[in-house]
């Protein structure tokens, strides 16, 4: 794609950011694209250097840590035409000012939901083998499976249920098509008819955590979703299901879950948690049924390099007049995360 233009542009997010984010060949691509100063990275819209540029600017080239951008900011951003996001939720710096202004926003939320649904469909693939279970008993004992008891392992015919049809739950939906399992969905914004073409069974929250091996959260965090998996559906999931949550903490009533994981009747795969960093003494650390993570699912390493090359393709669209293929939206961003 050959830009007709090149638009000014200006990096705004966490400075260290830069180097992990945007490989030399990428930011050469950008540079080529924008009228953008690669050694400017913006943290603060107020400082000099960023405001001395900020007037002209036609396009902010955002991550995480951007600043946000409310009215003041786009008063003295007149030309400010386009937020191009290389990361996923853009709530932490749109506000209501940019839609009133007509900014265009993208974002990179759809490649960031390929490393979360890639680790949603292990993490499903592994806890219905039993993996923590099989693998620490082996360990313990130095024993093979004659003993283990293992009549209930396995993926053949399980019920996934998701919840949620999310850029991420979409995603996790596709990766378990080629597998033998019932996959159940809510979403109140999905209909049945949808549903069916996803290749999935829309049911309600409470059927979907009532008649499921393995409950799967993907919706995204807002005041209606707080503790959506609250202590009486934790207490309605099957003995020995498995709640995986790579969503965000708050969605799951945290202290009942680590009742019904001390008790051992459920299993859990935690990437995120309340408070996102646990206190030491949390029981989640040591409970042999829960695989925590810290927060990984999403883009990390070299996964990072995909939302700037994502981002650069939307700048490429934005400087040849083209529409954005990952638009955000005004309409939806009040139920998407």
């Amino acid at each position: 794609m050959t830009a007709a233009r090149r638009p000014r542009a200006m990096l705004a997010m966490h400075a260290e950011l830069v180097h992990r984010l945007i490989t030399p060949a990428t930011m050469t691509r950008i540079t080529q694209l924008a009228d953008i100063d690669p050694a400017l990275v913006v943290e603060d819209f107020r400082d000099p250097s960023a405001a001395a540029t900020l007037g002209d600017v036609e396009v902010i080239f955002s991550s995480w840590g951007c600043p946000t951008i409310d009215s003041a900011i786009l008063d003295a951003a007149p030309r400010l035409r386009a937020i191009v996001h290389a990361a996923g939720s853009v709530r932490h710096h749109v506000t209501d000012a940019c839609w009133d202004r007509g900014i265009e926003v993208t974002s990179a939320a759809w490649a960031n939901a390929i490393p979360v649904a890639e680790y949603t469909l292990a993490a499903i693939l592994f806890s219905n083998k039993q993996v923590l279970r099989l693998s620490s008993a082996y360990r313990d004992r130095r024993r093979g499976l004659d003993w283990l008891g293992v009549d209930a392992v396995g993926n053949y015919r399980r019920t996934v249920g998701v919840v949620g049809a999310s850029q991420i739950g979409r995603r996790v939906l596709a990766l378990l098509r080629p597998h033998d399992f019932e996959v159940l969905l809510y979403d109140p914004y999905v209909a049945e008819a949808e549903a069916a073409e996803l290749g999935v069974r829309s049911v309600t929250l409470d059927e979907l955590c009532a008649n499921s091996d393995v409950v799967s959260v993907h919706a995204p965090e807002l005041p209606e979703t707080h503790h959506l998996i609250d202590r009486r559906r934790l207490g309605s999931m099957r003995d020995g299901a498995v709640l995986i949550n790579t969503a965000r903490g708050s969605l799951v009533e945290q202290d009942a879950l680590v009742e019904e994981l001390s008790a051992g009747r459920l299993q859990a795969v935690i990437d995120v948690t309340s408070p996102n960093v646990l206190p030491a003494d949390s029981p989640l650390y040591d409970l042999p049924n829960v695989l925590l993570t810290p927060h990984i699912a999403g883009s990390l390493g070299n996964e990072m390099h995909r939302l700037a090359d994502a981002a650069a393709d939307e700048l490429a669209r934005y400087a040849a007049g083209e529409p954005f293929a990952h638009p955000v939206l005004r309409a939806e961003f009040h139920r998407t995360a």
